[in-house]
């Protein structure tokens, strides 16, 4: 490829670098950006609950759908609690028994005070069904919903069904609701009393259905048909039977970390990226010379892509994250070593500085491409055997053996090429040394 192309392509990798670091540094500086990163509890400050699920009642079958509509159950309890930006999720650990146990974890950001997290979080989640009213104040109509006295307690199941007389993929789905004995009358009642009005349910004090009454119903069964699609309707049968807590929780543990504390962790982690990132910069350069500085440019244009990557996705930003994105700059580092020292034997054997740099490149890719690859198996291991604190080391040091392959390999390859000439002259015979000799 001629000398020019290279330099072309040089060009647009600096310019796009250069972007890179535009786009991060402005969406951190604007407190109103939704690129902002995004710092987990360690960082920002606030209470994270963990919570056992009690999985000895429920058939192996209902696991997976009952853990589902537990988190669900929970994320609309943090959403009521109005908490800015929380995490619930769910994960499978190995316990000392050699059993696996389901748990629940919480993240509250910004929350310190423990005891009323939890005792938000601990309240049963309340199903309930309530009246449209239309009420007009002036000219302004408004709609009201009315509580009937009928809550979850009275319903005894929920099921999907489809229209009688077609089949499963032609029909419209149906949500069947059966209610035990004092639920069926007081159903009755409501139903007989209240036709053309829109009978609503609400499940944690928010509207899941608003089906109308279309005449009275006897007998505790009633029939929700809509413009439902298979996924809706099953989530909202899934809904009504899980209306309270599908199985039994009990806090594990809890912790909270306060703000002063998170703001400490963050400018202990960027001082750690500055000076190492530095060092490494520093000693590259002294060392190598002019593969150091292109080392150190294409490094630079690493980690702004990293932090363009773990904003864009988002990636909630950890101190154990900022430690995988530290050890996978040394990653990158390591690339270009290999690939230095490849050039400089091949210089020594005579090679121009061009043939050098091809042939160097070309040797140290095998080394390069298996080291990346052993840590990414690591990497995967780890986000899937690992509790949230080390998915999140994994995850983001994964990201970071990625870039920092296409860093070495592609990006500092452009540069070199870029600036090297065919010819070997005594400037480039001390550029393209290292340590305290020539080539």
């Amino acid at each position: 490829m001629p000398m020019t192309r290279f330099r072309v392509l040089a060009f647009i990798a600096l310019i796009a670098g250069l972007l890179l670091a535009y786009f991060v540094w402005t969406t951190q500086a604007d407190p109103t950006s939704a690129y902002r990163f995004k710092l987990g509890l360690d960082l920002a400050g606030g209470t994270e609950l963990v919570y056992k699920a009690d999985m000895s009642q429920t058939p192996p079958s209902e696991r997976s759908d009952a853990l589902s509509a537990l988190q669900g159950v929970i994320e609309r309890r943090v959403n009521l609690f109005g908490v800015a930006e929380p995490l619930v999720q769910t994960e499978e650990v190995n316990a000392l028994s050699g059993t696996t146990e389901d748990r629940l974890i919480v993240d509250l950001p910004g929350v310190t005070d423990i005891n009323a997290a939890v005792a938000a979080l601990g309240k049963t989640p309340t199903l309930e069904f309530k009246l449209a009213t239309t009420t007009t104040v002036g000219t302004t109509t408004e709609v009201t919903f009315v509580p009937t006295g009928l809550t979850g307690r009275f319903l005894s199941s929920a099921s999907l069904q489809f229209g009688s007389g077609a089949t499963a993929g032609l029909a419209a789905p149906e949500v069947l609701l059966n209610f035990n004995s004092e639920g069926a009358k007081l159903f009755e009642k409501i139903t007989s009393e209240n036709v053309g009005r829109t009978l609503a349910i609400f499940l944690d004090g928010q509207p899941i259905s608003e089906p109308v009454i279309q005449e009275a119903i006897p007998g505790g069964q009633a029939t929700i048909t809509g413009q439902f699609t298979a996924t809706e309707a099953r989530d909202l049968v899934r809904n009504l039977n899980f209306g309270a807590l599908p199985v039994p929780i009990t806090l594990e543990s809890s912790s909270s970390v306060g703000p002063t504390l998170g703001a400490a962790a963050i400018a202990a982690g960027v001082v750690a990226g500055i000076v190492g990132f530095l060092l490494v910069a520093l000693f590259m350069i002294g060392w190598y010379r002019l593969p150091g500085v292109v080392a150190a440019l294409a490094l630079a244009e690493y980690l702004a892509f990293m932090l363009a990557v773990i904003k864009v996705i988002p990636i909630t930003l950890t101190a154990s994250g900022i430690a995988g994105l530290i050890i996978s700059v040394g990653m990158a580092v390591d690339a270009n070593v290999l690939i230095f020292e490849r050039t400089k034997e091949e210089l020594r054997d005579g090679k121009t500085p061009r043939e050098a740099v091809h042939v160097g490149f070309a040797r140290a890719w095998t080394a390069i491409r298996d080291g990346h690859l052993t840590m990414l198996i690591s990497g995967v291991i780890l986000f899937w055997l690992g509790t949230s604190i080390v998915q999140g080391f994994a995850l983001v040091f994964m990201l970071g053996v990625l870039a920092s392959f296409l860093s070495a390999v592609s990006v500092s390859r452009i540069y070199l090429l870029a600036l090297v000439p065919e010819e070997r002259g005594k400037g480039w015979k001390f550029l393209l040394g290292s340590g305290f000799r020539n080539l």
